[in-house]
């Protein structure tokens, strides 16, 4: 089952996106079809696939996509990203310009989160002032210029309520947001993780957008911009078919067939410990990570 759209908030009207017809929550396995790695790619042994639990899923977008938050350093949009760096960086502050075809060079500032064990040339980044996770191998992608480490590693924030922080990990949720106008929208999603470094922030996604974001959650409990969903309530993120977790995934390489017949190819990159049966998927046609709830029929 494809569920979804993908809602955006420009000049402060909400507005509706479909980004060429790829929408998805829950999938099935018959939806995707599952190749081995090449011979020459490195597998994660067990404990590496363990630490790879709370990164997913990314899609092609023919623009950008954005929905708001009340606070302004929370917009949410979609932006360009990065490249080059030899070191371990992760934890670092990056800079640097982003290129793409004929359009002007922008510049963008962020927080390197972690390093994909199955890819070690992607790496998870978190832009200042957009609340997509994107998915980049740094030293490669040819549209990312001037790369700069800004600092040796940023300090890892804490949580401020761990009971709480384990109390909405892996639940469905309900997100109030609310744009410049004070018109307010419900999403519902699901809280995937504590995010890498950013420890205060949290993984989530959502069904009208079914990409990886990443938000200061508890902030939002207490204020009441989010709640839990009851175990029982209809709802596709809890409500499942008949079936069984997919496991031995990470490392696959995936053929996804959209409704015009065009196919994208991606790699399951991450599964999510508090929800196995999610999964993180980077395609190579886009920077953004997707959510796929994967599940087996029998």
């Amino acid at each position: 089952m494809l569920m979804g759209k993908f809602k955006a908030l420009a000049q402060g009207t909400w507005r509706r996106l479909c980004r060429q017809n790829f929408t998805l929550w829950h999938i099935q396995c018959s939806s995707l079809i599952f190749s081995p790695p090449p011979a020459d790619m490195k597998t994660p042994n067990s404990q590496e696939a363990k630490a790879q639990q709370t990164r997913a899923v990314a899609g092609k977008a023919t623009g950008s996509a954005n929905m708001m938050k009340k606070k302004a350093s929370q917009k949410k949009q979609r932006g360009r990203p990065s490249s080059q760096p030899c070191r371990n960086i992760v934890g670092c502050r990056i800079s640097h310009g982003w290129k793409e075809g004929d359009k002007r060079i922008t510049q963008w500032k962020g927080t390197v989160l972690d390093q994909v064990p199955i890819n070690p040339a992607l790496y998870m980044v978190k832009y200042d002032g957009i609340d997509c996770v994107y998915g980049l191998e740094l030293q490669r992608d040819e549209r990312v210029l001037s790369l700069n480490i800004l600092s040796d590693r940023v300090a890892s924030t804490q949580v401020s309520d761990a009971n709480l922080a384990n109390t909405i990990i892996g639940k469905a949720v309900k997100h109030m947001f609310e744009d410049e106008h004070g018109s307010k929208d419900e999403w519902r999603g699901m809280v995937l993780a504590q995010a890498p470094i950013m420890k205060a922030w949290f993984y989530i996604t959502y069904e009208k957008d079914p990409v990886l974001y990443m938000y200061q959650l508890l902030d939002d409990y207490k204020e009441g911009d989010l709640r839990i969903m009851p175990e029982s309530s209809e709802s596709p993120l809890t409500e499942r078919e008949p079936g069984g977790v997919v496991d031995g995934l990470i490392g696959k390489h995936v053929e996804y067939t959209k409704e015009d017949g065009s196919k994208r190819i991606g790699m399951v990159i991450h599964q999510v410990e508090a929800k196995p049966s999610v999964y993180f998927i980077k395609f190579d046609d886009d920077f953004h990570i997707y959510v796929y709830d994967l599940m087996k029929k029998f």
